[in-house]
């Protein structure tokens, strides 16, 4: 859904053959379209509960793949390694220069050697997800977390370990 992250991603997302949801703005840089959907982006709050309407990106790709989830029918969605929480600090959805390691991601190359990226908005983003809570239980559906050690208070917890 982010324009950055597309931009600077092109080839590794070429690459993907499995089923592919990004954002429309985006299709004109994409050759290979047989496996994508370009979803239409809306800035006005909001869950989607079926991706031909327009869908908010929630200031997280995270909330972007739980419409999707909710659409293809899922009944339980189970966060793993969402920490909410970033070392980096500032303005929310100000674009930087990443340094040469990620402190902030689940990988040290994740968003690093100079890749442009913006710092989270923490508060939209728990709005997002409340959204998505009470869309998914309203429909007898629910979305947990088994992030070990994260900071998201906004689902159930489970124990990563109790999955297996």
């Amino acid at each position: 859904m982010n324009d950055w992250v597309i931009k600077q991603s092109l080839e590794e997302i070429e690459k993907i053959r499995a089923l592919k949801y990004l954002n429309w703005r985006s299709r004109h840089l994409f050759q290979t379209r047989s496996n994508t959907l370009f979803l239409h982006e809306t800035f006005l709050p909001r869950f989607t509960h079926d991706l031909s309407s327009q869908l908010w990106g929630g200031a997280t790709v995270t909330y972007a793949t739980m419409q999707i989830a909710y659409h293809l029918g899922f009944q339980q969605v189970i966060l793993i390694g969402v920490d909410h929480r970033f070392k980096s600090k500032g303005t929310p959805n100000k674009v930087i220069t990443a340094d040469e390691v990620d402190q902030d991601h689940f990988h040290p190359k994740y968003f690093a050697d100079g890749t442009r990226w913006q710092l989270p908005d923490l508060r939209t983003s728990e709005y997002a997800y409340q959204l998505a809570k009470i869309a998914f239980e309203e429909d007898g559906r629910e979305i947990v977390d088994a992030t070990i050690d994260g900071a998201l208070q906004i689902f159930p917890k489970v124990s990563y370990l109790d999955l297996f």
